[in-house]
């Protein structure tokens, strides 16, 4: 089945250790509270890697969509189907019949644990996985926690020896891991991608577009949540242990300079006119692993087929895209066979549109 049309996904809340979530409830225009359902995974075909826990859905972490005859479907399941219509011929080859790519909205009202994510050596090594997880994050916004403006841990500043991290880490001395890293305040409209065994921490109050790889490997520092309750092993160690967990960190210490020279990007415009604006945010000379582009809409902007999937995720204003409704919070997977179709700016703001895409072949896989 080919010419395909986008689909819109449900929301797609799901059960962290840490609370948030506010900000995500305020962009889809709601009245905003803090739980542990802080992140909102997007035209999301993984599976969240969580211990059980109170209302649990089935699949917890795979998006759903309403389909033509008003049922509840997974896109993972649409996909299966067809995946030739959904994925394209040219990425099946490449990667499977896998997306390639998870997008999330995440809102934290405390500092996340001190972790990092395997690359891919690490990945295939440790869990069997083609898939590692570099990620990215581009800052929508945020909100001050005790008075302390948002900001990011990211990559350790001092040569770090893996034996001294271990005593930190038996110690459960969070000051002394902090200490070890260095503190990066953030502002909306920036870009930062951290490289899979970068270790790393977002900070309390940022609100934040993640993309990354299509995995759910978190490695912790922290043994327990911030109010003190012992957290599952499992939750720092992922099923590989306390010993083998530290091979997934690079000991490289960056100075500051190094540091933003090393992961924050710089986003370049590359077509603009009186309808639309259209920015590259990461390129896939940054990273094979994903790409992603913002798209300013303030009139209309056709959207051509790329023959391969993509998911759009609207930030800012409302309007219509392939003649579904679409307001802040909204999120569409496109399939590679969907034919060229419209994106309409109705209302007063400009519609922001952000433009995630899968990896490409060359040194991802």
């Amino acid at each position: 089945m080919n010419n395909l049309k986008p689909i819109k996904m449900l929301e797609n809340r799901v059960w962290r250790i840490y609370l948030g979530g506010m900000l995500l409830d305020e962009l889809r225009g709601k009245k905003g509270s803090d739980g542990y359902f802080p992140e909102d995974w997007l035209a999301s075909v993984v599976q969240a890697n969580n211990p059980p826990h109170e209302n649990q859905p089935d699949r917890e972490g795979l998006s759903k969509v309403i389909t033509s005859d008003s049922k509840t479907a997974y896109l993972k399941d649409l996909i299966d189907q067809n995946p030739e219509g959904f994925l394209g011929e040219e990425h099946i080859k490449n990667f499977g019949v896998n997306f390639g790519v998870l997008t999330k909205f995440l809102d934290s009202a405390e500092r996340l644990p001190i972790q990092v994510h395997p690359d891919k050596t690490a990945a295939r090594q440790l869990f069997n996985s083609d898939y590692g997880k570099t990620e990215a994050w581009y800052i929508l916004g945020g909100r001050k926690i005790n008075g302390e403006e948002p900001y990011i841990l990211l990559g350790f500043k001092e040569n770090v020896e893996p034996d001294h991290l271990r005593e930190l880490f038996d110690k459960q001395d969070l000051k002394g891991m902090e200490a070890l890293m260095h503190k990066v305040p953030v502002k909306n409209g920036e870009v930062y991608i951290i490289m899979g065994g970068t270790p790393h921490a977002i900070g309390p109050g940022c609100f934040l577009l993640e993309i990354q790889e299509p995995t759910d490997y978190t490695i912790s520092l922290e043994k327990c949540n911030t109010l003190g309750e012992k957290l599952p092993d499992f939750l720092c160690h992922q099923g590989v242990g306390f010993e083998k967990m530290f091979d997934c960190f690079n000991y490289i210490n960056y100075t500051s300079d190094g540091l933003l020279d090393a992961f924050k990007l710089t986003p370049v415009q590359i077509d603009a006119n009186d309808s639309y604006i259209y920015t590259q945010i990461i390129s896939y000379d940054c990273t094979p692993c994903f790409s992603l582009n913002r798209l300013e809409v303030m009139k209309n902007y056709t959207h051509q087929c790329l023959g391969k999937p993509s998911a759009l995720a609207v930030v800012n204003g409302a309007g219509s895209i392939a003649g579904i409704k679409v307001t802040c919070g909204d999120c569409l997977f496109i399939p590679a066979m969907a034919e060229a179709f419209n994106i309409v700016s109705e209302g007063p703001e400009t519609m922001t549109i952000l433009e995630c895409l899968p990896p490409i072949k060359t040194g991802c896989i």
